[in-house]
This record gives C-alpha cells, structure tokens and sequence, in this order.
C-alpha cells in the first residue's frame, strides 16, 4: 500500500448535504394555493358524495387560509368545506420522487370530520400523508395508492385534539412515514424516479358508509396544520478535479 507523500494529505471526508427546503407552505398566499376546487372532485368539485364525502368545496378564505381547516353543516345536509391545493396554483408545486415532506397538525375532535394531507395529479398519483378519523382515536391511516400500499398507525400520542409531528419520504423505491419524530412505517413501494404530483391539504366530512357520519348536534368541526414544509435532497457535491 502506497503512503500519501508529505504534504498531500488524504481528501476530507465529505457529509451529505442537509436537504434543501424547496417549499414552505404559506396558505394565505394565492400563488402557492388554490381554494375551493380540485381535480381530485369529479369536475373538480364542489361536491364528492361517491368517495363518501358530504362535503361542498367553499373559496371562503375563513375555511383554510389561516391553515386552520373548517366544515360548518349546510341547510340542505352538504357541509361546506375548506380545500388548499397546487394544483392550478400560478406556482403549481409538485412534490417529486426524492422529497421529504413534514407538518404539523392539530387532529380534530369531532366524529365525521376526516383530515388529510395528501397528493394528486392527473386523475392518480395519490399518496396520503395521513388520514384520520376520530371514531378511531388512536389512529392514523397512510396509504400509497401508485403502488398499492398502506398501513394504519395507533399510538397514544394520536387522539381527538392532540397535535402530531408527520414526516413523509416519497421513496422510489420505498415510502417511509414517521410521527413524533418515531419511523413507523415504510412500503417497501415506493413511487418510482419519475413520479411527481400536487399537495392538497383538506378537512373532508363523512358520510356514513365507512366512518360515522357527525352527529345531528355537530354544525361546526376543525382542524390545523402549521410549518408544512417539502424538503428535496441535493446532488452529491463533486470531488475537486486535479
């Protein structure tokens, strides 16, 4: 073995860069985010009664440009609803296959309401960060729906009113979810090199075939999310040239 001449130390061993921060979710603004309709409802909403929603899209800014999401009951037995996608957004963001998404959010504490982050593009490419019901209060629900995958999650940490920590890696070869900081699952999956979609960030209501629709004296229910962030993994950095 050859000792390195005095002089010429051997090269400093290089640490992989920290992901770069390519989108911070600001929900007031309307280059980011587009409210009250999505591609993911059949015309692109206002209403979904075949996934078994009651909900009626609304663009009212008091329903989720705070990043608190709202439902209040309607006259007809609808409940309007607040939305936030990329989709159509004069930005347009997409997460891609690589990135690492985080949020924080406050579950909400009434039966019927159905929170979700979660992705879309083209009719497909649906990847649910997280969903929740609070007739299973101890329970979130992730799901890939490119490649067929799912699990559900219970941990005492997750019930009615609690925020969670949720950090999401769309692998391409696998799709790893953490909460609190804890990884809880991984596909084995994955979404593949090329994919990519829109974030769309919801408070659905159910309508009763799966989960229990809210009860009679429920009009109003929320929840919240705060510090969504998308983080995306930069190329290894080139070694130096002699």
């Amino acid at each position: 073995m050859e000792t390195p001449a005095s002089g010429h130390p051997l090269p400093a061993q290089r640490t992989p860069s920290e992901p770069a921060i390519v989108f911070t979710a600001d929900f007031t603004s309307a280059r980011q985010w587009v409210a009250g309709r999505s591609w993911a409802y059949p015309g692109g909403g206002p209403v979904n009664p075949g996934d078994d929603k009651l909900d009626h899209l609304v663009s009212d800014p008091s329903y989720s440009r705070s990043g608190v999401f709202k439902a209040t009951r309607r006259p007809d037995g609808d409940w309007d609803t607040g939305l936030l996608t990329t989709e159509g957004s004069e930005e347009a963001f997409t997460v891609r296959s690589g990135d690492v998404l985080e949020a924080r959010v406050r579950l909400p504490r009434e039966v019927g309401a159905w929170p979700a982050i979660w992705t879309w593009r083209d009719g497909d490419q649906e990847i649910d960060v997280f969903e929740y019901h609070p007739d299973h209060p101890d329970l979130l629900e992730f799901g890939n729906h490119v490649r067929r995958a799912g699990a559900s999650f219970r941990d005492a940490a997750v019930s009615p009113g609690a925020w969670v920590d949720l950090r999401t890696e769309f692998g391409a070869r696998s799709v790893v979810w953490s909460v609190n900081g804890a990884k809880v699952f991984a596909d084995g999956r994955g979404v593949g090199h090329h994919w990519h979609a829109h974030l769309i960030v919801n408070l659905s209501v159910s309508a009763g075939r799966y989960h229990p629709a809210p009860a009679p004296e429920t009009t109003e229910m929320t929840c919240e999310v705060t510090g969504l962030v998308v983080r995306r993994p930069q190329p290894a950095d080139r070694m130096p040239v002699d």
